[in-house]
C-alpha cells in the first residue's frame, strides 16, 4: 500500500488534451516557479509549482500529462486517472481542477471535460486560445455554458497572459466556496434505458473502492463497462472471481442479448451529450476565405512538399549552428584559454600544473566550448514546438514511419533521442503495442543525440571547407545535415527490417491532432531550451570532469626514468650549443618528442595499441581508439581525449582552433603521412552516427526491456553496423582516390 502524502497547501491540477496550451497556462500561473520530477514507480513527468492567490494565500499547482480520456490507454493517462480519483498515495487528490480547452475546438475537448465533471471535484473550465477561436469565427455563449455545466468558465490567451488575473480570481473564489465549481453535467439522459438499471449494479460495487471520490463511481462504472481490456486500475490486483469483474461481465452479456454494443456505450452516449451541449453554446460564423493556416498546411503537410520543407528547415538549422554559434564559441574559447594561461602562471611546473591545465581545463574546456551550438539546436526544437510546426513534422514523417512498420507514437521518443537517448527510450512507454515499443527502443540510440554534436562540429570545422552551395547553404552545414539524415534514414531502415522479421505484428492506428499555429513566446522557448541544455552542462561538469582527470592520468603514467634522463640531457646539450630562436625551436621539438613518447608508453597508449588492429581498416589510429573507449562513458570525451593526447597549445588561437590545428598537422611517426584527413574524419563521423557508446543507454534498455539479451543484441548490431559503414566509407574512398 502506498504511503499517503500529507497536504500542506490547497492543491489545484491542470488537465487537458495535448496541444490546448495547458502547460502555457501552468507557466503563467506559477511564473515558471516549478520543479520537475517523475511520479514514484513510473517514468511519467510530474511538474509541480506554486502560485499566490490575490488574497495572499499560496497554493500548489500540478500540471498533469496531456490526456484524451480518463480511460487509461497509456501511463500518462493512467496517472491523470489515478490522481483525479484519489488513488495515487504519493500524490494528494486536488481540491480544484482546471480543465484547459481549445476554445476553437470544444467539440473534441469537451469529451475529457465531461468525464472530469462527473468526478465530483470542483472544476473551472478554461477556454484557452480565445483569440484564435474568434479569428476562426467561433462564438461561445459563456453564460449558457456555465449554466449547463454548473461550473465557472474563464477565457484566456495563455501566450499573452490575457485572462490570467481573472482566472486567479476564479480559483480563489472556487477554493473558498467549492460549491461554485461543483458541476451538474451528466450523460445519464443519453444512456439506453436498459443500461441505466444494469449500470447501477457496477456503481454500487465501485463506490466502496473509491473512498476519496465516491461521486466518480458513475463515470468509472461506464468506463469499466466499455473497456474490453479491463485497463481500469481497479482490476490491477483482481483475481478471476472478483465480484466487480464478474458483475461487469454479467452486465456486458445482458446488454449483448438485448442488441446493445457495450464496447461503444461510453463514447456514443458521451459524444451525444457533448454534441447536444455544443449545439446550445457554440455558433460558427461562415468564413469567406480559406484561412492562411489551412493554405500553409496544404504545403507543410503535403506528402512531397511537406518533406521538402522539413529538409529545408533542418538545413537552415544546421547551417545556423555553424554560422551563429561562431562568435560565442570563439569568446568561450578565449575565456578557457585565458583560464589555462592563468593556471599555468599560478601553479609551479609539475604534475599538478599538468593535471589542471592539460587534464581538467583542456579536457572539459574543449567540450564546454561547443555549448553555443547545443543551445542553438535546443532553441530551434523548442521554437518549432511552440509555433506548432513540430506537429506538422510529426504528421509528415508519420507517413514514412507507416512504411517501415512503426507507430506514429514512435516519432516523439525518436525526436527526444536527438537530445538524449535515455529520456527518448523512457518516452516509449506511451506506445501500447509491445513490438512497436521494442523496435523503437532498439533504434532510438541511432538518433544523433546532443553528445555527438561536438564530435561532428569539431571534425567538420577541421576537415570540411566552408564552400558555398547554391549561394544559400555551405558545405559544412550540409555535411552536418547529412549526418542527421543518415541517422534518421538508418534508424527507419533498421526498424523496418526488425518489424518485417522477428518483430512482426499489426501496426496500431495513430490518432494525431495538429495544433493551431502560434506566435512563439520567447520566455517559454528559452526556458525549454535551458531545461534541455542543463543536462548537458551538468554532465560536462561532473562525468566529463572526472573522466578527464582519469584520462590525464592514463596518458601521463607510468613515467620512464631513462626517457626522462635522456630528454634532460638533450635539453642541456641544446642550451649549451644554441641560442635565440634556434634554441627555442629546439626546446619545443624536445618537449614535443618527450610528450609523444610519454603518451605512447602510457597506460592509455598501451590500450590504444591493443585496439588499433581492429580499427586500422577504418582509418583510425590508436589515439582515436582511446577516444572510442572513453566515449562509452560520454561521447564528448573523444574531444577531451584528443585534446589531452595532443597536449593542445593554443598560442592565442583559442581552445577549439588549437585542437583543430593539432589534428590538421599531426603526422604518423612511422610513415610521415597525415594522421587525420577529410576521409578519416568522414569515416569517424559515420562511426559515431551508428555506434552505440553509452553506458546509460545500456542500463535503460536493460530496465525497459527486462532483458540482458535485448541490450547485448543492440550493442552487437550497432557496433557491427558502425564498423561496416566506416569500413565501406574509408576503403571505398581510398579505392576512388580520395585519401
Amino acid at each position: 500500500m502506498k504511503k499517503t502524502v500529507d497536504k500542506k497547501n490547497k492543491e489545484i491540477a491542470l488537465v487537458g488534451n495535448p496541444n490546448t496550451g495547458k502547460t502555457t497556462i501552468f507557466n503563467a500561473l506559477t511564473g515558471l516557479r516549478h520543479s520537475t520530477a517523475n511520479y514514484p514507480g513510473v517514468t511519467v513527468e510530474k511538474k509541480t509549482g506554486s502560485m499566490r492567490l490575490p488574497g495572499g494565500e499560496d497554493i500548489s499547482v500540478l500540471d498533469l500529462p496531456g490526456a484524451y480520456s480518463l480511460l487509461p490507454r497509456s501511463l500518462d493517462e493512467e496517472v491523470v486517472h489515478d490522481v483525479l480519483l484519489g488513488i495515487r498515495g504519493d500524490t494528494p487528490p486536488p481540491d480544484l481542477v482546471l480543465v484547459v480547452l481549445d476554445a476553437g475546438n470544444l467539440e473534441r475537448n469537451l469529451y475529457l471535460a465531461t468525464q472530469v465533471l462527473e468526478t465530483g471535484i470542483p472544476v473551472i473550465l478554461v477556454l484557452n486560445m480565445w483569440d484564435m477561436a474568434r479569428q476562426k469565427g467561433v462564438e461561445v455563449d459563456l453564460q449558457k455554458l456555465e449554466k449547463r455545466t454548473g461550473v465557472p468558465c474563464v477565457t484566456t490567451v495563455g501566450m499573452e497572459r490575457e485572462g490570467i488575473a481573472k482566472l486567479q480570481q476564479a480559483i480563489a473564489l472556487t477554493l473558498a466556496d467549492p460549491a461554485e465549481g461543483s458541476g451538474r453535467f451528466s450523460v445519464e439522459p443519453f444512456l439506453p434505458g436498459l443500461l441505466k438499471t444494469e449500470l447501477d449494479k457496477i456503481v454500487v460495487l465501485i463506490e466502496g473502492r473509491l473512498k476519496n471520490r465516491p461521486q466518480a463511481a458513475f463515470g468509472e462504472a461506464l468506463r469499466i463497462l466499455s473497456d474490453r481490456s479491463f485497463r481500469s486500475p481497479f482490476f490491477g490486483d483482481m483475481k478471476t472471481g472478483d465480484l466487480l469483474r464478474v458483475e461487469a461481465l454479467s452486465v456486458r452479456a445482458s446488454l449483448k442479448q438485448n442488441g446493445i454494443d457495450w464496447t461503444s456505450v461510453e463514447p456514443e452516449c458521451r459524444y451525444a451529450a457533448v454534441d447536444h451541449l455544443c449545439e446550445e453554446v457554440i455558433r460558427r460564423m461562415p468564413q469567406k476565405t480559406v484561412p492562411f493556416s489551412e493554405k500553409l498546411d496544404r504545403i507543410l503537410t503535403h506528402r512531397v512538399w511537406g518533406l521538402v520543407a522539413f529538409v529545408g528547415v533542418m538545413g537552415i538549422i544546421f547551417q545556423s549552428i555553424f554560422s551563429w554559434a561562431k562568435i560565442p564559441m570563439d569568446l568561450l574559447s578565449r575565456i578557457i584559454e585565458k583560464l589555462g594561461d592563468f593556471a599555468q602562471a599560478l601553479l609551479p611546473a609539475g604534475p599538478l600544473e599538468s593535471l589542471v591545465v592539460d587534464g581538467i581545463i583542456a579536457g572539459v574546456g574543449n567540450v564546454v566550448v561547443f555549448l553555443p551550438q547545443i543551445f542553438l539546436l535546443f532553441f530551434f526544437i523548442a521554437l518549432f514546438e511552440d509555433t506548432g510546426y513540430m506537429a506538422r513534422a510529426v504528421f509528415v514523417l508519420d507517413k514514412l514511419m507507416k512504411k517501415v512498420g512503426l507507430n506514429g507514437k514512435a516519432f516523439l521518443p525518436l525526436l527526444s533521442s536527438f537530445a538524449c537517448t535515455v529520456p527518448g527510450i523512457l518516452a516509449t512507454r506511451t506506445i501500447e503495442d509491445r513490438n512497436d515499443r521494442l523496435a523503437t527502443i532498439l533504434v532510438a540510440p541511432l538518433m544523433s543525440c546532443s553528445a555527438r554534436l561536438p564530435v561532428y562540429t569539431l571534425l567538420i570545422a577541421a576537415f570540411i571547407p566552408a564552400v558555398p552551395v547554391f549561394h544559400v547553404f555551405h558545405l559544412q552545414g550540409l555535411t552536418l545535415l547529412g549526418l542527421y539524415l543518415l541517422s534518421i534514414g538508418t534508424g527507419l531502415g533498421v526498424a523496418s527490417l526488425f518489424r518485417k522479421t522477428f518483430l512482426k505484428g499489426n501496426r496500431m492506428p495513430f490518432v494525431f491532432e495538429l495544433p493551431p499555429y502560434r506566435i512563439p513566446h520567447l520566455k517559454t522557448v528559452f526556458g525549454t531550451m535551458w531545461d534541455r541544455a542543463k543536462e548537458f552542462i551538468t554532465r560536462a561538469g561532473s562525468i566529463i570532469f572526472l573522466l578527464s582527470i582519469l584520462l590525464w592520468f592514463c596518458v601521463s603514467y607510468p613515467k620512464s626514468p631513462s626517457a626522462e634522463a635522456r630528454f634532460v640531457a638533450e635539453r642541456q646539450q641544446a642550451t649549451a650549443t644554441l641560442s635565440g630562436e634556434a634554441l627555442q625551436a629546439r626546446l619545443g621539438e624536445i618537449e614535443h618528442s618527450k610528450k609523444d613518447l610519454q603518451i605512447r608508453s602510457s597506460y592509455a597508449g598501451s590500450l590504444g595499441k591493443i585496439i588499433e588492429p581492429a580499427i586500422r581498416p577504418l582509418g583510425f589510429n590508436w589515439e582515436i581508439g582511446i577516444g572510442i573507449v572513453a566515449s562509452f562513458a560520454a561521447r564528448e570525451l573523444l574531444i577531451s581525449t584528443l585534446a589531452i593526447v595532443h597536449h593542445v597549445q593554443t598560442e592565442g588561437e583559442g581552445m577549439t582552433a588549437g585542437l583543430v590545428a593539432a589534428l590538421q598537422k599531426d603526422r604518423s611517426p612511422e610513415t610521415g603521412k597525415l594522421s587525420y584527413t577529410p576521409l578519416v574524419a568522414l569515416s569517424l563521423m559515420v562511426f559515431y552516427v551508428l555506434a552505440c557508446q553509452c553506458f546509460s543507454t545500456f542500463a535503460i534498455v536493460k530496465r525497459e526491456t527486462g532483458s540482458w539479451g535485448w541490450m547485448f543484441f543492440m550493442i552487437f548490431y550497432m557496433t557491427a553496423l558502425a564498423w561496416s559503414a566506416s569500413f565501406i566509407v574509408f576503403q571505398g574512398g581510398r579505392l576512388l582516390g580520395f585519401e
